[in-house]
């Protein structure tokens, strides 16, 4: 049983993700918050597996929140998917910093949303490829990049192609059928590339691709 925790300071929003994941088997709604301060502390209560986090939010916003939840190694295991009404707001690649492991716009489809939960919950992380793309374009050049580190030293040429293709958002799967590996290769690079960096999901792996400009706009040929 997936157990999660809806955090939105708007009651119709949590009504209508309640109604949603409630319907599916292996899921439970197990609370719900109005605010940051309130989804930290019902995180530390009662301990889901993924928390869906709304960015906007009194008192404490999702960014804070999510960076507390992921911070605190009473909370390790925790998943935080971060859910907006904005696809390109300013608080996304922040977000993804802190430490989320998903990024949903609120208009996905119920399917989606009950896919990403799965997804997260099973230590995978999601971030739909056309977010990515728009994440990239939109923040190209407000953010210094360092040059890469000794950790991406570290890398391999196939397992760095491979870290590239995971920061565009392309599945194992695709990233298999474009290398034309096996699936379970490219889950084996992914995972080696995971522990070299230090990585606690591949939403981690997308925000240091970025930093290192490893990808930049439209460098990806759909």
């Amino acid at each position: 049983m997936i157990r999660t925790l809806l955090a939105d300071d708007q009651n119709l929003v949590r009504a209508g993700f309640r109604s949603i994941l409630s319907d599916e088997d292996g899921i439970e709604v197990v609370g719900e918050a109005a605010n940051g301060a309130e989804a930290v502390a019902r995180t530390r209560e009662l301990r889901p597996d993924v928390v869906l986090m709304d960015i906007r939010m009194p008192e404490m916003d999702g960014l804070e929140a999510t960076r507390v939840i992921v911070t605190d190694p009473r909370l390790d295991g925790v998943k935080v998917i971060i859910l907006t009404t904005f696809d390109l707001d300013d608080y996304v690649y922040g977000a993804l910093r802190a430490g989320a492991s998903g990024f949903l716009v609120k208009d996905t489809e119920p399917a989606e949303l009950i896919h990403a939960v799965r997804v997260v919950a099973r230590g995978d992380a999601l971030i739909a490829p056309s977010v990515t793309r728009r994440l990239i374009a939109e923040f190209a050049g407000r953010v210094k990049r360092p040059e890469p580190g000794p950790r991406l030293n570290a890398l391999t040429e196939r397992e760095r192609e491979v870290m590239a293709l995971v920061a565009a958002g392309l599945s194992n799967d695709e990233i298999a059928a474009r290398l034309v590996l096996s699936p379970a290769t490219a889950k084996t690079h992914v995972s080696r590339i995971m522990t070299k960096l230090g990585s606690r999901d591949r939403a981690q792996i997308v925000v240091l691709a970025y930093e290192a400009g490893m990808i930049t706009p439209g460098w990806l040929t759909p």
